[in-house]
């Protein structure tokens, strides 16, 4: 009985305190303000601390990370966070203890984003333990509360890990956000590893192919408890038990739940400096599920790590996120089995979704098996030799998920692709090769050496001296001629001044970007960046990142974008062509891109007819009115930048195309162009393109305008309320409009809800008209840019 009694005269002597330092505890009616870098709890060792922790541009979540590696601006090992999913405001946001008990997070205007929910008769306080432990105590000593309760994605020694627990982790490298992957206890008392992405979900730790009991597993308890003890002992009720690398050492470690779908220990070296993994679930991540998205296979090599790629006929659907996967570039018919065939890719395994199995039959039989499934994206065929089982094996899948090429594994996939596609394949997937040491030992012998002729050393050396006079003579010739080449043409000086168009180092480039710091977008193979130039223009310089495709978006863009000049078309003040190196240089978009938009509340509705009308205007610039016909060939939300003004500027013309005007009736492209969603079906059917492809992509984007929803990932409507379908944007609004005519009630059943109910009926009834021709399937039936332009202005403007 003596130490509740201690901890109650204690806690009675902190109560009556006039003041406290925060490093020691938080009081009740006390707060941590996010404005105040002092406002942080500290443990008593010292070990641990907890405050407000940036997680992007002005947003904050209140976390508790390790002081040792010493924190360097962003950069610190965290272990918990509050609001990981919701980051709060970096003004007027604090962290306050109630006297009523709770524990609440306050971002600013006093919205509540996370709170403990804890009501206590007697005065609390929030102290941070030795062992990174964040607790709410009352008087009398007793937790109310407290962190280990919710791990977030890293598990520290002795925190108990029961029924209730759950690591997840974060988005990405940088994003904090919960990710896809998640450390639990099954239902059947199991500690597992699943994958819970956006479309698909499996568990993958255990070993799927393994019964629990061959994974060294037991679903015998109840339990449903695992630890990790001070020297480094990992140990489960399922028997799952594990030592790192340096066990016995005390020192400070964390089991994480990595972004990538690993699960790791680390350790603390002992200058206190660097986080070794010092034990792995997976040494061959490509094991993990999901780490590189659907349609896709995951290489792994030592020296290298992971690298995702697309299988064969597909492409990626995000160029900055793997997880997202690849999507077809083709689309398969059911009733066109001649016009199929499969391509073999070697040692390549895709888990799970096999329609079935079928023993002992034929390569050829195993190709019609799939051929006449209309879901079968390719199979799995084998030989397997195990006494009794002896014989092949075919697996068509529906699904082509988690592929990759494991260690020793003797089967092959075969992808069924439109046979076209598969001629443009090289019948197997190469794969990056193993490397043997190029290091050379010399061997200790001992040579008797011979007195050579004199006159042959002579000769030797005067044909030496001759070649050496003749190479460095060759040298200052190539320099000279270099630097000659180099110098600016007469005209470049008539042309910087006039248009203020130029070429710039890469040097320059470089020191304008403080060294590529500052990544503001992707888009069409490249990545831009926020630059200040010499003159203090703010640009944006957008560098190329594959050299050799690369190249040819370069050289589309710096000869299209420098002969146009119009008030919605973006401006670009420059290049750089030096060596690798392809960068442009654009003028700066105050409000980025018309997608950052679009999907918040920053738009009302005459900003979007403005928008609508003066993307018109700039597309029927290109269309109507330069001296070469202009293509855009990628129409969609990304590529319309949104300036100072709210006035957009047409952009990202890597994908353009300039013909005379004489030759476009019939013109062909050797590639299909565009993005999924806003791409024209004269690309798909390989029929003649002409500038209708633009105008079909920007009646998608008007429907975007309207309705706030993305064409890509299509609509989910119900039928009848007892099962969802998956329609396109286009027939989704034509579906509204034709089922509330009558009731003349379509308008408010495809308004983006955003708007709240504020827009002008009349212009949007005239947008999503102009938009429905410009979407017909017939390109014929399609109105120009210009009687867009006209049709918008007439009926819309006035």
């Amino acid at each position: 009985m003596a130490t509740p009694l201690i901890l109650l005269v204690l806690s009675s002597v902190l109560l009556w305190t006039p003041s406290f330092s925060i490093f020691d505890g938080l009081r009740a009616g006390s707060c941590l303000s996010v404005e105040a870098p002092a406002d942080v709890l500290t443990s008593p060792d010292g070990s641990f601390s907890a405050g407000f922790h940036p997680v992007g541009q002005n947003a904050y979540s209140f976390a508790i990370w390790f002081n040792k590696p010493t924190c360097s601006g962003i950069s610190c090992t965290i272990v918990w966070m509050a609001n990981r999913d919701q980051p709060v405001n970096g003004r007027s946001s604090k962290l306050c203890q109630l006297r009523s008990g709770n524990l609440v997070l306050e971002d600013a205007d006093h919205i509540v984003v996370w709170e403990t929910k804890v009501v206590s008769a007697t005065p609390t306080q929030l102290k941070l333990g030795n062992g990174g432990n964040l607790v709410l105590l009352d008087s009398e000593g007793l937790v109310l509360w407290q962190s280990y309760d919710s791990p977030t994605d890293t598990l520290l020694p002795l925190q108990p890990f029961n029924a209730n627990s759950n690591l997840i982790s974060s988005r990405s490298q940088g994003n904090y956000s919960s990710g896809f992957y998640r450390l639990y206890f099954d239902t059947d008392n199991v500690l597992s590893l699943v994958y819970k992405g956006p479309e698909f979900s499996s568990v993958y730790w255990p070993s799927p192919w393994l019964l629990t009991w061959e994974a060294g597993r037991s679903t015998y308890n109840n339990t449903k408890l695992a630890v990790l003890d001070s020297l480094g002992n990992f140990s489960s009720t399922d028997n799952l038990t594990f030592l790192s690398a340096d066990y016995g050492s005390k020192i400070s470690r964390m089991l994480k739940m990595d972004f990538d779908g690993n699960l790791r220990l680390y350790s603390l070296q002992e200058d206190g400096q660097v986080w070794v993994v010092s034990w792995e679930a997976f040494p061959q991540p490509c094991m993990v599920h999901g780490c590189c998205g659907p349609n896709t296979i995951c290489l792994y090599t030592p020296s290298f790590g992971r690298k995702c790629s697309c299988s064969p006929g597909y492409k990626q659907r995000k160029p900055d996120d793997w997880s997202l996967g690849c999507e077809p570039e083709f689309l398969l018919s059911c009733n066109q089995t001649g016009q199929l065939d499969f391509l073999k890719l070697r040692h390549v395994e895709f888990y799970g979704y096999d329609f079935n199995m079928y023993p002992n039959v034929t390569l050829e039989e195993c190709k019609q098996i799939c051929l006449q499934m209309c879901d079968c994206r390719g199979f799995q065929f084998r030989f397997i030799k195990a006494h009794e089982s002896d014989g092949t094996y075919c697996y068509p899948k529906s699904q082509l998920l988690n592929g990759h090429r494991p260690p020793n594994f003797n089967a092959d996939f075969y992808v069924k692709l439109p046979k076209a596609a598969v001629s443009s394949y090289v019948d197997t997937v190469k794969y990056p090769e193993l490397h043997c040491s190029n290091q050379v030992e010399q061997l200790q012998r001992k040579y008797t050496r011979t007195h050579a002729n004199e006159s042959l050393r002579f000769g030797l050396w005067t044909a030496c001296a001759v070649g050496g006079v003749e190479l460095i003579t060759i040298l200052l010739v190539w320099i000279f001629f270099i630097r000659t080449n180099d110098k600016p043409s007469p005209n470049a000086g008539y042309l910087l001044a006039t248009t203020g168009f130029r070429k710039f180092t890469f040097a320059e480039l470089k020191k304008a970007t403080n060294r590529f710091s500052e990544e503001i977008g992707r888009g069409a193979g490249g990545i831009v960046y926020k630059a200040t130039l010499s003159d203090g223009r703010v640009a944006a310089i957008k560098r190329l990142i594959d050299a050799n495709k690369g190249e040819a978006e370069f050289l589309a863009e710096v000869n299209t974008i420098g002969k146009l000049n119009h008030m919605n078309l973006i401006d670009m003040w420059g290049y750089c062509g030096e060596g690798k190196h392809r960068l442009l240089v654009y003028e700066y978009m105050e409000h980025g891109s018309l997608a950052e938009n679009l999907y918040s509340k920053s738009l009302d509705w005459d900003k979007r007819f403005d928008i609508a009308l003066g993307t018109a205007r700039g597309l029927a610039y290109l269309h109507e009115e330069c001296l070469e016909w202009v293509l855009h060939c990628d129409i969609k939300p990304q590529n319309i930048l949104i300036d100072s003004k709210y006035q957009p500027k047409v952009s990202d013309f890597g994908l353009a195309w300039l013909l005379n005007r004489g030759d476009v009736k019939y013109s062909k492209f050797s590639r299909i162009r565009g993005t999924r969603g806003y791409m024209a079906p004269e690309w798909v059917f390989n029929l003649p393109i002409t500038s209708k492809v633009d105008v079909y992509s920007y009646g998608i984007l008007l429907l975007e305008l309207v309705t706030g929803k993305s064409p890509a990932a299509g609509i989910q409507v119900g039928d009848d309320g007892s099962s969802e379908t998956q329609r396109t944007l286009v027939t989704w609004v034509r579906g509204q409009m034709a089922g509330a005519l009558e009731t003349e009630t379509w308008t408010h059943e495809i308004i983006d809800p955003k708007l709240e109910g504020v827009y002008d009926e009349a212009q949007m009834v005239t947008v999503v008209n102009v938009a429905l021709r410009c979407v017909q399937e017939d390109k014929d039936e399609r109105p120009t840019m210009g009687e867009v332009v006209e049709m918008l202005f007439r009926d819309g403007s006035l």
